[in-house]
């Protein structure tokens, strides 16, 4: 792969997409965007909680949308066999830490066996080229180090969602070397995120949303680690490197099968007061954070991603700095309480975020 770097456009029109996880947040605004590129797009996930970025966009009426369990093997294997994708994303998760604790046995089951019935029902289907698993940039056995983690450093895990997600990776690394690779039809890599941020983000125990609420109900925001640093960055940013690296992957090149981060500059990591602190510049300036002391289940205190293997090798870097992904999404949670089209305010960002592509290629 070395000096590769692609600009490739693949046409998205027309293709069939199974987006798994297309109720939560990161999978709803993938899926709002695929719509927009003219891909059929087929969702399979859990029953939204309330609110949700998902119904208050009316997905139901833009996509193709089943509620089913990841963790039912057979439920799984019947739908990508009716579905047929040629593409498949795969973000169903159990994604909170907090809730990790409270319910390992059900995110071990979500997030490590799901991804062996995502994987098993996707070779049993003869339309399936590409597969990307989204894990998390807290599969990284976290050493509380200075410096970024890269995609060849360990995995592991403190808490059972950050172990979960390193599990992942191990299957789909076994995966791709035991079956994929023999079968050579069916192209799979993973991917890395940071902490994205965004509009329509409504997940208990996530700063912004908590910021939302708080901001909403007149009170400070509780906060149990305010100086942990946390690669943070716009969801857009996230979902522009799933797409370029699915488009590398449906020209046939094996060589991008494997890990890639995707994280912000390392100019844009923030502890998260100082990401309360952003966010109640560009609201309405009287959100303030309370730090609450005591007790409470394990967290990285300071976690960071290295990227250069995606910009190198993808040609893919972050569009919107830390101060824009803030400004991005405060303006996004403003307007839709004023009563804006959630679906309308997504599609914009989107269409602005295409128009910040094409002026930087």
């Amino acid at each position: 792969m070395e000096g590769m770097v692609s600009t490739s456009r693949v046409s998205w029109q027309g293709r069939r997409v199974l987006v798994t996880g297309h109720t939560g947040f990161k999978g709803a605004w993938l899926s709002i965007w695929l719509d927009a590129l003219g891909a059929k797009v087929v969702g399979l996930s859990l029953p939204p909680s309330e609110p949700s970025l998902y119904e208050q966009c009316g997905l139901d009426r833009v996509i193709e949308s089943q509620f089913g369990d990841i963790g039912d093997n057979e439920l799984f294997r019947q739908f990508v066999a009716a579905a047929e994708p040629e593409l498949v994303f795969h973000l169903a998760a159990q994604p909170l830490v907090g809730l990790s604790y409270e319910d390992p046995v059900g995110t071990y089951r979500t997030n490590v066996m799901g991804t062996v019935h995502l994987l098993e029902a996707c070779r049993a289907v003869r339309s399936v080229r590409a597969v990307i698993v989204i894990t998390s940039d807290k599969c990284y056995e976290n050493r509380e180090w200075a410096w970024p983690y890269r995609e060849i450093d360990p995995v592991g895990g403190h808490d059972p969602y950050s172990s979960s997600k390193g599990c992942a990776e191990l299957v789909v690394a076994s995966w791709r070397r035991s079956f994929f690779a023999r079968e050579k039809r069916l192209l799979l890599a993973s991917a890395r995120a940071g902490n994205v941020i965004g509009g329509g983000d409504w997940a208990r125990e996530r700063l912004i949303p908590d910021c939302v609420r708080a901001m909403e109900a007149g009170s400070a925001v509780r906060l149990r680690n305010p100086s942990a640093v946390r690669p943070w960055q716009h969801v857009l940013d996230a979902l522009a490197g799933y797409r370029l690296l699915c488009e590398r992957l449906l020209t046939g090149d094996v060589s991008v099968c494997g890990a890639w981060n995707f994280g912000p500059s390392a100019d844009d990591m923030r502890s998260v007061s100082e990401v309360v602190s952003a966010f109640s510049k560009v609201s309405d300036g009287r959100l303030e954070w309370l730090f609450v002391p005591g007790s409470h289940p394990h967290e990285a205190g300071l976690l960071t991603l290295d990227s250069s293997k995606a910009r190198q090798y993808l040609g893919w870097r972050p569009r919107l700095e830390f101060d824009q992904a803030i400004d991005w999404t405060a303006g996004w949670y403003r307007r839709q309480r004023a009563g804006e089209s959630a679906l309308s305010l997504c599609r914009e960002q989107i269409a602005l975020y295409e128009s910040r592509i094409e002026a930087l290629v």
